[in-house]
């Protein structure tokens, strides 16, 4: 089956890639950026390790990995619409923290409103140019956010 878009031609702007890295221990990275989110607008829908998971289940031996999964209330109404509802097939707008090494924490985000426009679950207009931008201006600012933390 062949791709609808070529990966290799993306890039980290297509699909609203952001990263940050944290000093701080993981627990306190994980309460950092559910704070530095809420701070911008979202809520934490949810939330879980998938480490401890696969660490428990399969004995995976991974280090820290911790997924937040980031809403807008306001931007899931809007893109739900938008999308006749297939967007909610991404939900929740997930950020995830892992450790590099004790002490450094990677904060890592993808868009998954540029990411359904991209394969097709939601339009390629304007209405779902102002969510993106939107969506946008509220990551950047949850970013934002994080590098109060060192």
């Amino acid at each position: 089956m062949a791709l609808p878009i070529d990966p290799a031609a993306l890039e980290s702007g297509d699909i609203g890639e952001e990263r940050a890295t944290l000093h701080m221990n993981h627990e306190e990275a994980i309460e950092h950026v559910r704070e530095a989110f809420t701070d911008a607008g979202f809520g934490v829908a949810t939330e879980f390790s998938p480490s401890e998971m696969l660490n428990e289940k399969v004995d995976a031996g991974r280090d820290p990995y911790y997924v937040l999964g980031a809403c807008n209330p306001n931007m899931a109404d809007q893109v739900l619409s938008a999308s006749d509802n297939k967007m909610g097939a991404l939900f929740p707008c997930n950020v995830v923290v892992w450790e590099e090494e004790p002490g450094v924490q990677t904060v890592y985000h993808v868009s998954i409103m540029r990411i359904g426009r991209l394969v097709g679950l939601a339009p390629d207009d304007d209405a779902m140019a102002d969510i993106i931008a939107q969506t946008g201006e509220l990551v950047d600012e949850a970013f934002a956010n994080l590098d109060t933390a060192e």
